[in-house]
């Protein structure tokens, strides 16, 4: 990076201090002050003024740019939807109901019963005894000596010398040629035709047909219940009666009996269902078959023969025969005598009898006579009968209502948003470097003294 930044400081002051660089100056001879009279240079007192005053100046550029712009635009998509239209219709529906049936079975019952029984059996009874018996038993003792043995051995001894050897090699010499060959390609051409292929599709068909449903409605009917007949005793009005021997006239009361009175009634209201059946027209929805033809693009593809020529390399061989000289490598071998003692390991083993007593045993067996009992299992059956009851299925039919759903296609618009491009101009503004030597009069003066590539036609601001 340092190195960058110093390349084009360098570069200016190679470029300063040579002579004719510093005549021509930059900008079209206005780095030149050598030729200028006083009075153009006074204003700026000193060097770096009339450097910074002859500076270039810059002005603003407009150009139109054209950029790439997406936006978005609204667009109608028509969907396909399936609705369902309800249809009201009657089924017959069986119910499952259960009543009890009595049946009778025989069950067996098993019982298990055991009866004794005797048997005698033959137990061994085994012992064990033991005898002692003496023997004589010879026991080896081993003993490990060693003795000095002296043995010649052959070394070998080995050296590595090396010989000239001259061997002719032949060296190949590769060279590559070319011939034309005619070779025949085949190149494919493609053919677009047509064929007519029918198919099918279903067109749907609407209509209209009168469904009877089976409605109706709650009615209030008010319905006049007599009241109960009761019994209830009534008396007979009485009348005065004259008594001869009192001189006066006595009550004499009526006779009771019992009379069937009927209590008053009542009204009850009930609500009663009242069914009608009425007529409905439901859209009903079926696909006809329609056969249609289309022309179906296919693809034939022919080899048509082409004859090209092409240069085809092939390589030549021719051998050269040199003669080399190579240091073979050959070992010599001699052997070497020397002696050398090893310990070589005997064995001597010597007997020693010993008298040794052990125990032997042995088995005697004896048999014992047991009588012993066992419990022998028998089955026995015996039949019951028992009453049981079951639920036998019988159906009941009965009608219900339902609401089935019959699909209907219909298309739905919606507005979909689209990104499309487009071109938008754009004005961009850029500054230009303008020569202010070339422009000011007093540089470009008749006393100005411009060098002799920068003419005073010449000097204009840069594009």
């Amino acid at each position: 990076m340092k190195r960058k930044m110093w390349m084009p400081i360098l570069a200016a002051i190679l470029w300063w201090s040579t002579p004719d660089a510093a005549d021509a100056g930059a900008f079209c001879g206005v780095g030149g002050y050598d030729d200028c009279p006083p009075g153009c240079c006074a204003p700026s007192g000193d060097y770096c003024q009339a450097r910074v005053t002859h500076c270039p100046s810059y002005k603003t550029v407009h150009e139109t740019v054209w950029e790439t712009e997406e936006y978005c635009c609204p667009q109608t998509v028509y969907d396909t939807c399936v609705e369902k239209v309800p249809v009201t219709c009657t089924r017959t529906v069986y119910d499952t109901c259960y009543r009890d049936e009595c049946y009778t079975v025989c069950k067996p019952c098993y019982k298990t019963c055991y009866r004794t029984e005797c048997y005698t059996v033959k137990k061994p009874c085994y012992k064990t005894c033991y005898r002692t018996v003496c023997c004589k038993v010879r026991k080896p003792c081993y003993k490990t000596c060693y003795r000095d043995v002296c043995f010649t051995v052959c070394r070998p001894c080995y050296k590595t010398c090396y010989r000239d050897v001259c061997c002719t090699v032949r060296k190949p010499c590769y060279k590559t040629c070319y011939r034309d060959v005619c070779c025949t390609t085949y190149r494919t051409e493609y053919d677009t035709c047509y064929r007519d292929v029918c198919y099918t599709v279903c067109r749907p068909v609407t209509e209209t047909r009168c469904v009877d449903v089976c409605c109706g409605e709650w009615k209030t009917v008010s319905q006049y219940i007599p009241g109960p007949v009761v019994e209830r005793c009534v008396q007979d009005p009485g009348h005065l009666v004259w008594d001869p021997n009192g001189c006066c006239c006595t009550y004499d009361p009526g006779c009771c009996r019992t009379v069937k009175v009927q209590c008053p009634g009542r009204t009850v209201c009930r609500k009663v269902w009242c069914p009608k059946i009425v007529k409905k027209e439901v859209c009903c929805t079926r696909y006809v078959q329609e056969v249609k033809h289309c022309r179906v693009p296919y693809t034939v593809c022919r080899q048509v023969p082409c004859t090209t020529t092409k240069r085809v390399p092939y390589t030549t061989c021719t051998w050269t025969c040199e003669t080399r000289v190579k240091r073979v490598p050959y070992t010599t071998c001699h052997m070497v005598r020397e002696t050398c003692t090893k310990k070589v390991p005997y064995t001597t083993c010597t007997w020693h009898e010993e008298c040794v007593s052990k125990r032997v045993p042995y088995t005697t067996c004896t048999w014992t006579c047991e009588t012993r009992t066992k419990c022998v299992p028998y089955t026995t059956c015996e039949m019951r009968t028992e009453t049981r009851t079951r639920k036998v299925p019988y159906c009941v039919p009965r009608q219900v209502c339902e609401t089935r759903y019959v699909s209907r296609t219909k298309c739905v618009p919606r507005t979909v948003m689209v990104k499309k491009t487009r071109c938008v101009p754009r004005v961009v503004c850029r500054q230009v470097p303008v020569d202010p030597g070339c422009a000011a009069p007093t540089c470009c003066a008749p006393t100005c003294v411009a060098p002799a590539q920068c003419a005073a036609p010449t000097c204009e601001a840069p594009h």
